[in-house]
């Protein structure tokens, strides 16, 4: 006996100790309360982990592959991560957009459930490329690197749409109530407080948004097509769908003009990655610069601290950024 409360004390200081270094490297998952409880749900990027935590309430554990301050666009996954994966009961991803998390969930052999959000959410086609130059300079890279960003025919961003958020909830609702029927009478209500939260938000967006002086605004990364779509507005992205590609000269000149034409204000540019290329196209015309977040990720740079304080602030952006009353 004496043997056995050694080995069990031994143990727990390790898991201790490892806890303490994972998060002190940042190199574990973020997770909420109730590690090691059932069911265990892996969430592939911040807005999955948002709408997942939100049903999960306080029943089992829920962790994130992409950590703080990753843009979602390019994770790659540590051995523990891929390993969360195969130990979950539930993952929660959207298919095509992360190579590195399709292919954890492919070579696991994890008979964990795992919920594509492009199957219940309607997905949009990927914006036309405008930049010509740079979209073949990117097919170029793409070639080279093997693909690995590659986010197929849609637009991934659906998040920035509440009403397509909703949709999710509901689905995750849906997938935790048949892995814990125990709990599912739980699931059901903090879906409904999920959902009624995200028709509020839509509703301070149609409110809000209905009367502006200009309904066109440029960002620097062509990520809030669901949200221009939902609210009657037009997104001019000075780069494309992926944050990392770079416009050239010409489309620059092209922006230059859209601005003008359109009395655009202000040029937005996002928490996760540089403001270069804004600053310059602003500094140029004499306009501002403001943050409208993808909600990609979360950082302490971030103009909110979750999901419905950035959306909130997004839309506070975008009304002084169009004259909206």
């Amino acid at each position: 006996m004496i043997m056995i409360l050694m080995q069990l004390m031994k143990s727990t200081s390790m898991a201790v100790g490892v806890a303490a270094a994972l998060a002190v490297t940042g190199c574990a998952a973020p997770s909420v309360e109730g590690a090691g409880e059932s069911p265990r749900v892996v969430a592939a990027f911040y807005p999955l982990e948002w709408a997942t935590g939100a049903v999960l309430g306080d029943h089992g554990s829920l962790s994130t592959l992409a950590t703080p301050g990753m843009d979602a666009h390019d994770l790659e996954l540590t051995a523990q991560q891929v390993a969360s994966v195969a130990e979950a009961d539930l993952v929660v991803r959207l298919a095509e957009f992360q190579p590195a998390v399709d292919e954890a969930i492919d070579q696991s052999g994890t008979a964990a459930e795992v919920l594509d959000a492009g199957s219940v959410v309607e997905l949009m086609p990927a914006p036309e490329e405008h930049d010509h130059a740079a979209e073949e300079e990117h097919a170029d890279d793409h070639a080279e690197e093997g693909d690995e960003h590659e986010h197929g025919d849609f637009d991934p961003h659906f998040w920035l749409d509440p009403t397509r958020m909703a949709t999710l909830v509901g689905a995750i609702a849906d997938e935790l109530s048949a892995i814990d029927p125990d709990n599912a009478d739980d699931y059901a209500a903090n879906a409904a407080e999920a959902v009624s939260e995200l028709e509020a938000i839509n509703q301070e967006f149609t409110d809000g948004l209905a009367q502006c002086e200009r309904t066109e605004f440029i960002t620097t990364h062509t990520a809030f097509g669901y949200l221009a779509d939902r609210y009657g507005l037009e997104e001019i992205g000075i780069a494309g769908i992926d944050p990392n590609d770079e416009p050239s000269p010409a489309r620059i000149a092209e922006i230059h003009d859209e601005a003008e034409l359109h009395g655009v204000t202000t040029i937005f540019f996002e928490t996760l990655t540089s403001d270069a290329v804004a600053s310059a196209i602003a500094g140029d015309l004499g306009l501002e610069t403001a943050v409208l977040d993808p909600l990609e990720g979360l950082t302490d740079a971030s103009p909110g601290s979750d999901y419905p304080s950035v959306m909130r602030a997004n839309l506070e952006a975008l009304e002084t950024a169009n004259g909206c009353s």
